[in-house]
């Protein structure tokens, strides 16, 4: 066995395998909630595309920093499947697809919506702080960004990624990520990138309280476990 691919498996082999077994157990049907994020992700392509159906969809999906708290965070769970007009829809339903259903097969649907949409919360709460913060701020972002509309899917792809590379221990995948949004950052800087890296300190922060909650937990067991003698109580 080549060098090449002992790093390969030690990297990404418990993740394969966890995927490989999911998806030959059960198929499609392992992965359902993707499925209908996709379809539902190219269902709001083709609205927001018709002149009947663009408010409609911003309306119902499309985040602004400029709008009211309360009506962002309605439309927020839906605004993970409004993809960005100005880019192409198939590169966000094959993130989607590729990502979310990684995700679905080793987190489980309803941990893989909570994980996206923490993402995307995060980014849309730090676009309201950058822009109280204003440019000069090294995290500041200009006024004129409270009019830019949310990143929808993809702050939840990089959030969902870099949680999966932990969660399995993909660390150099994860860490890659990582580099390639602070290197959209720095080519464009605009809204969008800057999201995407508040959606990854978002679940970053998530998944550090998560293991030191579960080591915690974990020395709890092991010293109740080992506080008993097998005597019985000493009664006085």
């Amino acid at each position: 066995m080549s060098t090449l691919t002992r790093l390969a498996r030690a990297e990404w082999g418990p993740l394969y395998s966890t995927v490989r077994d999911r998806l030959v157990a059960r198929r499609w049907r392992a992965i359902p909630m993707t499925l209908a994020a996709v379809c539902l992700t190219a269902a709001f392509q083709y609205v927001q595309n018709q002149s009947w159906g663009y408010q409609f969809v911003q309306n119902v999906g499309c985040v602004r920093a400029e709008d009211p708290l309360w009506l962002s965070l309605l439309r927020t769970p839906l605004s993970l499947f409004v993809p960005a007009l100005d880019l192409p829809v198939w590169g966000a339903l094959a993130q989607i697809l590729l990502v979310f259903g990684i995700a679905e097969c080793c987190l489980g649907w309803w941990r893989t919506l909570l994980i996206g949409y923490a993402a995307t919360l995060g980014g849309t709460l730090y676009a309201r702080l950058g822009i109280e913060l204003g440019p000069d701020n090294w995290i500041g972002l200009p006024a004129s960004d409270a009019q830019v509309v949310d990143t929808g899917p993809s702050a939840a792809v990089v959030g969902l990624a870099v949680y999966v590379c932990w969660r399995y221990r993909a660390y150099v995948t994860g860490a890659l990520v990582i580099v390639l949004m602070v290197v959209e950052v720095l080519v464009k800087n605009n809204l969008a990138g800057k999201e995407h890296l508040a959606a990854i300190a978002g679940v970053l922060v998530a998944t550090v309280v998560v293991e030191v909650v579960a080591r915690v937990r974990g020395r709890g067991r092991q010293r109740g476990r080992g506080s008993g003698s097998g005597l019985p109580p000493i009664r006085s």
